[in-house]
């Protein structure tokens, strides 16, 4: 199943905006236009120096065509015939070097600017899509750019340029039926492909479709090897995958076929086209209003016409593929990010690091109320906890902290100063985190340290190591900061996957830190050791943590718990247990559970 999101972006356009996107392209190619200019001076010489080569044939031609016994070999004109050989080589290659500078720039600007803007997106994009597919769309996309301008620069432009030509040469030289059967090929040749062409583009799309369905599916499965292996299924993987390949192959083959019924189609338009032009010729050499050089040179300019516009034909199917692949990229850069910075948004200025959440209210959609008119304060330098049942709202207002979603009631000010009102980016220079799942990047444990502040000292880093306990851990590695984490962190356990983390959020040095219940898939014993690391880098600053087990914060400053979205209890520990009320409900359940392990 493709999600709704996904949807969006991975299905082809039936109503695709073909020209909005190619002026969206141009601004990629503009800053190398010096290059590009010089790349299609290059090119109209090549092309000149290409339909000059059957004159010149031509007079050579016609420098034998005579009666004399002896004849003259005509070696300016060989010269002259070898030296366009050369230059057509020459321009064509200089063009290419000209234009490489052009293409790679604009294809190597817009994947930085794509990449960046999937950053840019809300986190509602980026829980509902499908990384296979965006993967696989970028990949494309990109690529499309640089296929359209190598298709437009070498082939589509000079085309149209040598077809000018010979028609021009046709039109001042020999009889009007000559053009007029060069012209007409060439419209009916680009009409047939036209419409062939958009006939069977639906068997294109599903191919493409399927391929990033396909590509998804193996991402997935692979990502969530552990689970395939837990639940013995990868048979049930593979069978999915290939059925999806499956219908992938029954549309390319479908494709290949109607592409074949297209090259005979035109290789017929082209064949009647030449043939006829050969008649006209051959009955005017009889008739003596022609000359074999002539006859030589109208066969040449058709068959020179030939292997470009047999080209084109190829090029007009990779261009409508690649419009496709563009549209697609487009319609993912068009998506909105929900969360943006206000007009005239201000830097956060943080100095005391004091949160405070005014009547906040949150919801996902309107049928889904998860916060209702939630009031807390965090004050400086303290520790808050905030618990309670599943599905209470406890991550979502740290996710409202971060600004990954705006209120839909409510302010939340941080000394003072609406985050709404502040740019994203310093808001969030300003808060650490540790998750409840760390997800590590699959380098070295020192590149995911030094990643929360990239040219940290090695001191810092070091210090950042300590107050995690993570040291011990790193003499005991053969590699030690250069080992290896593996895929999202997977070689290392739990517990060492959360000190990573704690030593990331310290060497960030924010004033604010979130523990967004970072010991509850822990063992007690590693719950123990690794709450030491949590306090030592609590210590000092404003920290919140969101708790599945009570006994992680039972030390905290103030509990706020919540049920059901709204606050419902707030208090010390002591004086949470004193009231009977859920927390106390939620404490002795707890106990009761540990008491029953440990017997």
């Amino acid at each position: 199943m493709i999600s709704r999101a996904q949807a969006r972006v991975s299905e082809p356009h039936k109503k695709r905006t073909d020209w909005a996107n190619l002026r969206r392209l141009l601004p990629y190619l503009w800053a190398y236009r010096g290059r590009i200019l010089l790349a299609l001076a290059c090119l109209i010489l090549a092309k000149v120096a290409t339909v000059a080569v059957p004159l010149v044939l031509k007079q050579i031609v016609d420098q034998f065509d005579v009666d004399d016994v002896m004849l003259k070999l005509p070696l300016a004109l060989l010269l002259t015939y070898g030296a366009l050989r050369l230059s057509t080589a020459l321009f064509s290659e200089l063009r290419d070097v000209l234009f490489a500078r052009a293409r790679f720039h604009a294809v190597r600007s817009m994947s930085a600017d794509v990449l960046a803007h999937l950053h840019r997106l809300s986190m509602r994009f980026h829980l509902d899509r499908r990384t296979g597919s965006i993967s696989r769309d970028l990949e494309r996309g990109t690529q499309s750019l640089s296929s359209l301008s190598n298709y437009f620069i070498f082939i589509v432009i000079p085309t149209v340029f040598e077809i000018t030509l010979v028609m021009a040469i046709l039109f001042s030289s020999y009889a009007i039926h000559f053009a007029v059967i060069t012209l007409g090929t060439v419209m009916f040749y680009i009409l047939f492909t036209a419409l062939v062409t958009n006939w069977r583009m639906h068997y294109r799309h599903t191919a493409n479709q399927l391929d990033s369905e396909a590509h998804s599916q193996a991402v997935d499965s692979l990502m969530n090897y552990e689970t395939v292996k837990y639940f013995n299924n990868e048979e049930y993987e593979v069978k999915r995958y290939a059925s999806t390949l499956s219908r992938w192959e029954h549309a390319l083959v479908k494709s290949t076929v109607t592409m074949s019924l297209l090259n005979f189609g035109q290789a017929s338009i082209i064949a009647i086209g030449v043939t006829l032009i050969m008649m006209f010729a051959a009955d005017g050499v009889v008739r003596g209003e022609m000359t074999i050089g002539d006859l030589v040179l109208v066969n040449a300019l058709m068959l020179q016409l030939f292997v470009p516009m047999n080209m084109l034909g190829i090029v007009y199917r990779q261009i409508t593929y690649a419009l496709a692949d563009m549209d697609l990229l487009t319609r993912l850069l068009n998506e909105k990010p929900e969360v943006k910075d206000k007009q005239g948004a201000q830097q956060l200025d943080v100095q005391q690091g004091a949160v405070e959440f005014e009547h906040v209210a949150f919801s996902y959609n309107p049928d889904r109320v998860i916060l209702r008119d939630i009031s807390m304060r965090i004050p400086s330098g303290q520790k808050i906890a905030v618990v309670g049942p599943s599905g209470a709202g406890k991550s979502t207002i740290a996710r409202l902290l971060f600004r990954f979603y705006e209120t839909t009631g409510g302010r939340v000010l941080i000394d003072g100063q609406d985050i709404a009102a502040a740019t994203q980016d310093s808001l969030r220079q300003q808060i650490g985190m540790v998750p409840q799942e760390t997800v590590l990047f699959n380098n070295s444990i020192r590149f995911n340290i030094e990643y929360a502040r990239p040219g940290a000292t090695e001191a810092e880093i070091q210090e950042a190591i300590q107050i995690a306990q993570l040291d011990n851990l790193i003499t005991q590695l053969p590699e030690g900061m250069d080992t290896v984490v593996g895929e999202r962190g997977l070689k290392l356990s739990g517990g060492e996957l959360q000190r990573v983390a704690i030593a990331r959020a310290i060497l960030k040095k924010p004033k604010i830190l979130i523990f967004d219940e970072a010991t509850s898939s822990l063992d007690s014993d590693t719950e123990v050791a690794l709450m030491k690391s949590i306090r030592a880098a609590a210590s000092g600053v404003t920290s919140l943590i969101i708790a599945h087990r009570l006994s992680t914060i039972v030390d905290a400053d103030c509990i706020y718990v919540l049920e059901a979205g709204c606050v419902v209890e707030q208090g010390s520990h002591a004086q949470l247990l004193a009231k009977a009320g859920l927390y106390s409900r939620l404490w002795n359940l707890q106990q009761s559970k540990q008491e029953h392990k440990e017997s």
